[in-house]
């Protein structure tokens, strides 16, 4: 699990990473990175958000796509910039991903977004 530090919730924190972050696209996922001096009043943690949409399958395939994901950011969150937000969106190509594919393209996805 993800420190609660580490946590995005609100609903405006994913909807201005979204829009103003740099984007970083794979054949399972999307991820937007907003760095730290565009995020105003930050605490200094980075916050991770997930977006997996019906797209990607019954309610048991987006969970279990959400845990992969979860389980590949907590390893690292912490070499990504400090304070920047990370929203990472899993596209329907994701269900049935082994957990070394969704690595790969994870690390891609960041080094595309320049998080890396």
């Amino acid at each position: 699990m993800l420190a609660r530090s580490q946590r995005m919730r609100s609903g405006e924190d994913f909807r201005r990473t979204i829009r103003r972050g740099a984007k970083g696209v794979q054949p399972t996922l999307v991820t937007h990175v907003l760095p730290r001096s565009r995020v105003p009043g930050t605490d200094g943690h980075t916050s991770v958000g997930f977006v997996v949409s019906k797209a990607v399958g019954s309610a048991v395939d987006r969970n279990r796509v959400k845990r992969q994901l979860r389980h590949l950011m907590r390893e690292r969150v912490g070499v990504l910039p400090a304070g920047s937000r990370v929203v990472v969106r899993a596209l329907p190509a994701a269900h049935g991903t082994d957990s070394a594919t969704l690595a790969e393209h994870l690390d891609a996805a960041l080094a595309r977004s320049g998080a890396r």
